[in-house]
């Protein structure tokens, strides 16, 4: 059977969430996950170059074929969601780079597809990412967790997508 990998990012530039998953003839399991971080008081610049690196390193070693990132969801805080943005076009750039395809869902589409209800919390998505992939604890940090999940997610839409996409 054929398997098919796919990166979750969870962005930020503080903590930049990831997680891998691969789908075996409907079987998804956790290949790897992580947070990337990046040290306080250096320049914003430093910090989206070394989330660069770090990406590029992690796509050359394990190969993902799709990449999945959680949209940019506006809160209170200008300068989060600001810095949130540059996080994710680093990302965006690394992955294209790559030719790896990027989907891009929002915060309620995976908890939807992970927990069947778009108002669950992030608690209840962390759990579902333990029993989806029959993990005995919840993977830490909740940043990679975030991520897995948007992979998990991504993983549960594509044949719909591939099908919609065919009917053209």
């Amino acid at each position: 059977m054929i398997a098919s990998r796919t990166i979750g990012i969870d962005p930020g530039t503080a903590r930049m969430g990831w997680g891998i998953v691969e789908e075996t003839g409907g079987t998804v399991s956790l290949v790897d996950c992580g947070v990337l971080t990046t040290p306080a008081g250096v320049s914003q610049a430093s910090r989206l170059l070394q989330l660069y690196n770090d990406l590029c390193s992690l796509i050359a070693r394990y190969h993902p074929a799709a990449a999945a990132i959680e949209e940019l969801f506006f809160g209170k805080n200008v300068n989060t969601a600001l810095n949130v943005g540059q996080a994710r076009g680093i990302a965006l750039l690394a992955f294209a780079q790559a030719g790896i395809p990027v989907h891009e869902y929002k915060p309620l589409q995976v908890k939807q597809a992970l927990a069947g209800y778009g108002g669950a919390d992030k608690r209840q998505v962390q759990e579902m990412v333990r029993l989806t992939l029959r993990l005995p604890t919840i993977p830490r940090p909740d940043d990679a967790a975030d991520a897995v999940a948007v992979a998990i997610c991504h993983t549960y839409a594509a044949p719909m997508r591939r099908r919609i996409g065919e009917g053209r």
